[in-house]
């Protein structure tokens, strides 16, 4: 299995991140009868397994494919049990949603709230963070 059901602009982000298939976690996700379905998935550590469901959002985050107007409201809300993950989690998918167009913010405690609310304000694709930041 390749990356060809996806849209070119996440391709081309896997590509010059030198992925040449997907990993089983993310191949598993990208099956047809996935798409669409709440998805637990678990696997080890390294596994691709924040890639995967960068890649199985897609089709709800991007219109046809295409690059993303800027946004009212957060399309996809992720949360993680630890500031670390968030972090992770964001960077993650901020290379890989980089050529949509996509702002991906994150709200994680320790860092400067005044600066995340602006960010949130001028609108955000979507948020990453931890539950006691955003409560």
């Amino acid at each position: 299995m390749t990356f060809e059901r996806l849209p070119a602009l996440l391709s081309e982000a896997l590509t010059t991140r030198g992925y040449e298939a997907p990993t089983p976690v993310q191949a598993a996700v990208l099956e047809p009868e996935a798409e669409g379905q709440d998805l637990i998935v678990s696997a080890q550590t390294g596994s691709g397994k924040t890639v995967a469901f960068g890649l199985a959002m897609a089709a709800q985050l991007l219109d046809e494919g295409r690059k993303l107007r800027p946004a009212n409201a957060p399309k996809a809300l992720i949360i993680a049990p630890t500031r670390e993950l968030a972090l992770q989690v964001s960077r993650e998918l901020d290379w890989l949603y980089k050529g949509t167009g996509a702002r991906v913010e994150t709200c994680v405690g320790g860092m400067n709230v005044v600066r995340e609310r602006r960010a949130l304000q001028q609108g955000a694709h979507i948020v990453v963070g931890t539950p006691g930041r955003l409560r």
